[in-house]
């Protein structure tokens, strides 16, 4: 986090402090929706920014990427290394459009060399809801704590219908057993409803991705025609 954000979140700050805070964030806001309000439909896809190119996780997200943007979205990622730089990748690789919202962070991360358009944004949190807006379906790669807060907060967005029932699909079953198995348990011990573990696919098949996909998202809620730019906003083709 910034300095600015640690201040701001350990605990009451005088008046104009938090008002120019809240000045900040909203150009943040502003910032991002600027540069990406032309992307979409996307779907942003999350994982670890530690895997190399040689791994097989930065492969299948090259592969499921690519796929994905065979079928028209553009893909939208953290925009930095790891599993976001190979579904970026995979993107540009069929010719498909290819977006970043990535964090400024003092030593990392910086933005993968895939991307036709990103934004640099200060504040995690706005970041994450800059990754949720866009996205008609959310894909989950290994990862670390960062890669569930962003698949939890989109699922419990869905789940409370604060965000319309987009699909969510969750890479790799054995990496994510212990998920799975806790997710079971919740429904168990009726902390969650039975329905909500239709919520979110887990599967090892790309096949199986793209066809849930085009059934909850393409079929579901059809693709949004891209908006026309408008001169008098200064807007610009990428």
């Amino acid at each position: 986090m910034t300095k600015q954000e640690i201040k701001f979140l350990d605990g009451p700050q005088n008046r104009w402090k938090d008002f120019k805070f809240a000045f900040s964030v909203l150009f943040e806001f502003i910032k991002g929706f600027r540069t990406l309000h032309f992307a979409g439909p996307c779907v942003t896809i999350f994982g670890s920014a530690r895997f190399k190119e040689d791994h097989p996780y930065y492969k299948q997200a090259q592969e499921v990427a690519g796929r994905i943007a065979k079928l028209g979205f553009t893909i939208m990622t953290g925009g930095g290394p790891g599993i976001m730089e190979a579904a970026n990748r995979g993107a540009k690789a069929v010719g498909g459009r290819s977006v970043g919202c990535n964090i400024v962070l003092p030593h990392e991360q910086f933005h993968n060399k895939y991307l036709d358009k990103w934004v640099d944004i200060k504040y995690f949190f706005v970041r994450k809801n800059l990754l949720i807006k866009y996205s008609y379906a959310f894909v989950v790669m290994p990862g670390g704590f960062g890669t569930l807060d962003e698949y939890f907060e989109a699922l419990t967005l869905i789940q409370t219908k604060k965000l319309s029932g987009f699909p969510i699909i969750i890479f790799d079953k054995e990496f994510h057993k212990d998920i799975i198995s806790h997710i079971e348990l919740m429904k168990q011990k009726e902390t969650i409803s039975p329905e909500d573990l239709d919520l979110c696919l887990f599967t090892d098949s790309v096949d199986e991705a793209i066809d849930h996909l085009q059934e909850k998202s393409i079929k579901a809620f059809g693709l949004m025609p891209r908006e026309k730019r408008k001169w008098w906003f200064f807007e610009r083709k990428y």
